[in-house]
């Protein structure tokens, strides 16, 4: 080390002090050899001598400088050791002072903000919004309860021609099959005594079964539509009600065998205007990769609905659906039930959970007409503003307010089908804290009967989770898919195309 700081003051000592070395012996003279210097002055005309920067033992000597290198190592440890100290007790339990390389966790699941919702403000407020370049369009307030909007000319004439030309080449199926022979012969052999399928019914638990109680449980079943002149037909054959109230007791209930309800079923065939609904339907692709009216369209829903395009892009694909004349649809709610143990088909795609109970979770629906109808074909809303809401008194002196093919014109509110309007609402209620709350029941509908003509309408329905950590994991995990599939954005496994041979039923 006494080597390497005598290197370091040789060459970091200024060239007067070399040259006067190269010119005097090895040791100094003592001063009375010392060679004399003539005393001169500033401006006596010449140039005053240059002073060497250091004396041969002043401040620049080595000894000097081996002094002030042994502070400058002592400092430099002392901040070493100090960074090292603050290391190490930021969470490194090491004691090997050598630097550790920490181990990497796992990414956490992101965090989801909260869902947008178009304020209502009232019933028949409008607002103008740019939904296409150059355009405007106007959002008109249809209903409080449910949120309801509608929107004319959000598509173009063309454009619905096109969705019907592109559903037409797809190819439409049945959007519901008539009751098979196996449904049948498995309700009859369900194990449920009398007195729970009594108990079941008895929504009022008062001991009695009105046609009303019978009719609210219809939509369990195996997709007949049933109205009150069904049941007591049904009663009065099997002989379940002998004084023809259209009331059951406890007892005139225990007195009937219930594989003759099932018997009188199968001997009763359902034709096609018997049934919840009668339509036909297809799915039309609107990932990447589609034709670029859907592309446009979803790209269009996005900037409506203002939720983030990771939620829009992943919802399904557009439903394409067509009425014939006496077609139908019973009221009914597009999202099914908020239990706990309730998961999403969406979301179960890589949820990979057992649950006992999958469901359709579409926190919007968003309705276009694709063309103007001859005769009938409105959308209903049979409670849309109600003060309170009741499944019981949808059916009140055999009048079923969900009965699309006889009731329509005793709903509330009524939509009727005008080519290239939107409309659309929200399934869910709030929960508050900006996420998916219960069901709103307001937001029950149906399609009025087609009386003249054909109608064709298409769903774009947005999927959301009740379960913000499930729709987080979700979106993360097809991000993930997504970023190792290749070339392809949307591979086949994506939700999308995932639809390409579903039926959605709920």
């Amino acid at each position: 080390m006494a080597a390497a700081a005598a290197a370091a003051a040789t060459v970091q000592r200024p060239e007067t002090e070399t040259v006067e070395k190269a010119s005097n012996p090895q040791w100094p003279l003592p001063p009375e050899h010392r060679p004399s210097v003539p005393a001169t002055r500033p401006g006596d005309g010449e140039e005053a001598p240059v002073r060497p920067l250091c004396k041969p033992r002043g401040i620049c000597s080595r000894a000097y400088f081996l002094v002030l290198m042994v502070f400058v190592h002592l400092y430099l440890g002392n901040v070493l050791a100090l960074l090292l100290f603050v290391h190490y007790s930021n969470g490194d339990a090491s004691t090997d002072p050598r630097p550790q390389r920490r181990e990497q966790s796992p990414p956490s699941v992101p965090t989801l903000g909260p869902l947008t919702r178009l304020e209502g403000i009232k019933v028949g407020y409008e607002r103008k919004v740019q939904l296409v370049a150059g355009r405007d369009h106007f959002i008109r307030t249809l209903s409080l309860k449910p949120l309801l909007f509608e929107i004319p000319g959000f598509l173009s004439d063309e454009e619905c021609r096109l969705i019907i030309h592109l559903a037409q080449m797809k190819g439409l199926q049945r959007s519901q099959i008539l009751p098979t022979e196996e449904y049948e012969e498995a309700m009859s052999t369900m194990q449920l005594s009398q007195l729970d399928l009594f108990q079941l019914l008895d929504q009022n638990h008062d001991g009695r079964l009105q046609l009303r109680e019978v009719l609210a449980q219809t939509r369990l079943g195996n997709g007949r539509w049933m109205t009150p002149e069904n049941i007591q037909e049904m009663y009065s054959a099997i002989k379940a009600d002998p004084d023809g109230d259209g009331v059951l007791s406890l007892q005139e209930f225990s007195n009937v065998d219930l594989r003759d309800f099932h018997k009188y079923m199968r001997s009763h065939k359902a034709e096609s205007n018997e049934l919840v609904r009668n339509s036909h339907h297809t799915w039309l692709h609107q990932g990447e990769g589609a034709h670029h009216v859907m592309r446009a369209i979803r790209q269009r829903v996005l900037r409506l609905t203002r939720l983030s395009p990771e939620i829009v892009e992943l919802s399904e694909p557009l439903q394409v659906v067509r009425y014939g004349e006496g077609g139908h649809y019973h009221a009914h709610v597009d999202s099914g039930p908020v239990y706990p143990e309730t998961v999403c088909s969406h979301t179960k795609l890589v949820a990979n959970e057992s649950a006992p109970f999958e469901t359709s979770c579409r926190y919007m629906t968003v309705l276009f007409y694709l063309n103007n109808v001859t005769g009938g074909g409105e959308t209903v809303f049979p409670v849309a503003d109600n003060r309170t809401y009741d499944e019981m008194s949808l059916i009140q002196d055999d009048v079923d307010l969900r009965d699309t093919r006889r009731h329509c014109d005793k709903g509330n509110l009524r939509v009727k089908p005008q080519q290239g309007t939107a409309v659309f609402w929200y399934n869910y209620l709030p929960d508050g804290q900006g996420w998916v709350g219960e069901v709103d029941d307001y937001s029950l509908h149906g399609g009025c009967l087609v009386t003249r003509g054909t109608k064709w309408i298409a769903n774009n329905w947005i999927n959301v989770d009740p379960s913000r950590a499930r729709q987080a994991l979700f979106q993360q995990e097809m991000a993930r898919l997504a970023r190792e599939g290749g070339s392809d954005p949307q591979p086949e496994w994506a939700l999308d195309r995932a639809y390409s041979d579903a039926r959605v039923e709920l």
